[in-house]
């Protein structure tokens, strides 16, 4: 089976890319910073050659031919009535975001269905950029979807799209090292994980005892998240006001920065991303790992694991204390619909040929992506071929999408800031807490007067 290189937290593949913080301050891609302009832009790629509508389709480069491979099967059941044609976009989602939203503003854009970040339905829905589908996309056929990621689609009321892949943070550990240090089950709480990391750590030798995402980018910032959800904290109610300042989210800061302090985690934390730390985790030099799921399969392959899938277990993140809910961030990507394609049947035709339960299931194991249908869940076929889909349900189901805003690309890059300043020591968790209110209210503020 073809395996996918690997991922970052938004659930595209990882390369080098520009600093986006410069990029949306010298193009105004920032919304909040460029207002809502409400530019509408032109219409798809969509037309009409030879009595077939012609269609284009973005995605990122994709090295396994499974979106290819789907979209051709499309073509050949439409001959003569629709076909599709993919646009690559580029490889690393932050330029490809900000690609996408400059080709709307400037309306040059020849694109009628978009495979979009999970992350991006409000900013794009609120500038008028891609369709509510709630008409087509009824309340019936969104429950045979993973709740989270039909959440993370609604923006006032509307549905934006339609789920495609899903993606979540999971708590790796060394089942055959917990079993020797005579533990039976893994950590509930983030006290049992330091407990039992550092038994495991004595018992075996093993260098750190956990490992996770801590770096100034997207995935520092789900991470932080997450301990944030797990101590009972939030960012916005209401997707509007803020409360990221809150007893319950320095709680949360303060837990994640303990793992250092407390000599569970390395310092180098602060710096660490996905491939640094499925590294030191597959070279069996950490108990815990708090990871994506596509980490897994690289346990199959020699060249990049010295432990075997044998030795690894996944279950939800821990909680701050008993009672609270486990949270992971949702990551993955969907169907958006240009809302002025030419051709919007076709277009709604061709996203629900993409997300039908038989193209989920081949994109799962083909494309080594967890499916957002409920019902694959329970595919015998898929959870033999992608193990990592019924050992990480728990953590699947207990997803939550990153807060739902027009904003949350300026309201990301803050939050990157604030809580990578925690963690490394530079400010406390009560002072970056305080800092980040401040500034999130700011955005929120500038941005709704902009698109008044």
């Amino acid at each position: 089976m073809n395996r996918e290189p690997l991922w970052d937290e938004r659930g595209a593949v990882m390369g080098k890319r520009i600093d986006r913080r410069e990029f949306l301050k010298l193009s105004g891609a920032g919304l909040a910073g460029a207002a809502l302009l409400g530019v509408t832009g032109c219409g798809g790629g969509g037309g009409n050659v030879g009595g077939a509508t012609e269609l284009t389709f973005s995605f990122f480069p994709d090295r396994t031919g499974s979106v290819q491979a789907l979209i051709d099967q499309f073509n050949s059941e439409n001959e003569g009535e629709i076909q599709v044609t993919l646009r690559e976009m580029p490889a690393d989602s932050g330029q490809h975001f900000d690609q996408l939203n400059t080709e709307f503003q400037s309306g040059e854009i020849n694109i009628d269905v978009i495979g979009g970040d999970v992350i991006w339905p409000a900013q794009f829905a609120a500038n008028g950029y891609i369709a509510d589908l709630s008409d087509r996309f009824p309340e019936d056929e969104r429950g045979a979807f993973l709740p989270a990621t039909i959440e993370a689609m609604t923006y006032q009321g509307g549905i934006y799209g339609v789920p495609w892949y899903t993606d979540a943070g999971m708590l790796y550990y060394r089942s055959d090292l917990l079993e020797e240090a005579g533990f039976t089950q893994p950590p509930r709480t983030w006290d049992e994980l330091k407990e039992q990391a550092r038994a495991m750590q004595e018992r075996s030798g093993t260098q750190y005892g956990f490992v996770f995402q801590g770096a100034d980018y997207e995935g520092g910032v789900v991470n932080a998240l997450e301990y944030i959800w797990t101590s009972g904290g939030d960012v916005l109610e209401g997707n509007q006001e803020v409360v990221v300042d809150s007893p319950e989210a320095q709680r949360g800061l303060e837990i994640e920065r303990s793992m250092i302090d407390d000599g569970i985690a390395p310092a180098g934390i602060t710096q660490y991303k996905e491939q640094e730390v499925a590294t030191i985790f597959l070279g069996g030099d950490a108990v815990f790992m708090r990871n994506v799921p596509r980490m897994y399969a690289l346990a199959s392959d020699p060249n990049e694991s010295s432990i075997s899938p044998d030795q690894i277990r996944i279950t939800s993140l821990p909680v701050a204390e008993e009672g609270l809910q486990s949270y992971s961030s949702l990551g993955g990507w969907n169907f958006f619909m240009n809302a002025n394609t030419e051709d919007p049947d076709a277009a709604y035709e061709f996203i629900r040929f993409m997300s039908a339960p038989e193209q989920q299931k081949y994109r799962a194991i083909e494309g080594s992506v967890l499916p957002a249908r409920q019902e694959l869940y329970e595919d015998e076929e898929l959870l033999q071929q992608v193990p990592v889909a019924e050992l990480g349900q728990e953590a699947i189901q207990n997803t939550r999408p990153r807060p739902v805003s027009p904003f949350y690309s300026d309201m990301s890059l803050r939050m990157a800031e604030q809580f990578n300043a925690s963690l490394n020591g530079e400010v406390s968790p009560d002072e970056a807490l305080s800092t980040l209110q401040e500034e999130l209210e700011e955005i929120i503020e500038q941005g709704s007067q902009q698109s008044a």
